[in-house]
């Protein structure tokens, strides 16, 4: 069975597990920098990873639908990441829906909680996702992201 989570975000990350080989797979959100050096969705990377996961996926077809972190705008974010996130989020849903890949929006509070994540601190879940994949590829600080794709992964 094949699970994938996304967590959306310029920091966000795709995690692929194989839960019949005990695997995982996971990408940095790929990213462009403009002229002006803000980060932007590189949508063609985003869209190749989503494919190849997608091939990899239909070897497997009883594995559960795609999970994606529901996200929504920070009180205290500028206008501008507001909408660089958004767009960002846009971006990934608009990429599913063009390889048919069907997905299901998963709140931030609900895969915390599955994971036991709830009140501790945000490196925790790398913590916690090496716990379960000591060989996963979570070896920086920053890493955060993929951690979080794989738990999101995960509680599907």
């Amino acid at each position: 069975m094949i699970q994938i989570g996304i967590d959306p975000g310029m920091t966000g990350a795709i995690a692929l597990l194989n839960t019949v080989e005990q695997d995982v797979i996971t990408w940095d959100m790929p990213t462009l920098k403009a002229r002006n050096g803000k980060a932007h969705t590189n949508i063609p990377a985003l869209a190749a990873l989503l494919r190849e996961a997608a091939i990899l996926r239909r070897h497997y077809p009883n594995s559960p639908t795609l999970k994606l972190e529901a996200v929504h705008a920070m009180p205290r974010q500028g206008v501008t990441s507001s909408f660089n996130f958004g767009e960002g989020f846009g971006a990934i849903k608009g990429v599913l829906a063009t390889l048919g890949l069907p997905y299901e929006l998963v709140t931030p509070q609900k895969w915390k909680k599955a994971a036991g994540l709830i009140g501790s601190h945000k490196d925790y879940a790398r913590s916690k996702a090496l716990q379960l994949y000591p060989d996963a590829d979570l070896a920086r600080k920053k890493d955060i992201g993929r951690a979080d794709a794989i738990l999101i992964a995960r509680y599907g």
